[in-house]
C-alpha cells in the first residue's frame, strides 16, 4: 500500500514532491524502481516511475522545460 495516493488518487499537494522506493523482480532478478508524483502551483501533475530518484528528477525537469515553452 502506497501513501502517495488515497482511493487511487495522488495526495501530493500543490509545489510539492513525493516518492516511494519499490522492488519488482524480472526474471528471477530483484531491481528498485521510485515511483515519483510532482505537482506543480498550478495544480498540474507529473507522475513518472524510474530506477533512480535522480532520473526521476530529470525527467521531471525536462517535462518542466518542455510545458513552459
Amino acid at each position: 500500500m502506497t501513501r502517495m495516493t488515497q482511493h487511487g488518487i495522488s495526495t501530493t499537494q500543490a509545489g510539492q514532491e513525493q516518492y516511494e522506493t519499490f522492488y519488482s523482480s524480472r526474471r528471477g532478478r530483484r531491481i528498485t524502481r521510485v515511483m515519483y508524483d510532482y505537482r506543480t502551483a498550478e495544480g498540474d501533475l507529473f507522475s513518472v516511475v524510474a530506477p533512480t530518484l535522480q532520473e526521476c528528477r530529470h525527467k521531471r525537469d525536462e517535462w518542466l522545460a518542455k510545458r513552459d515553452k
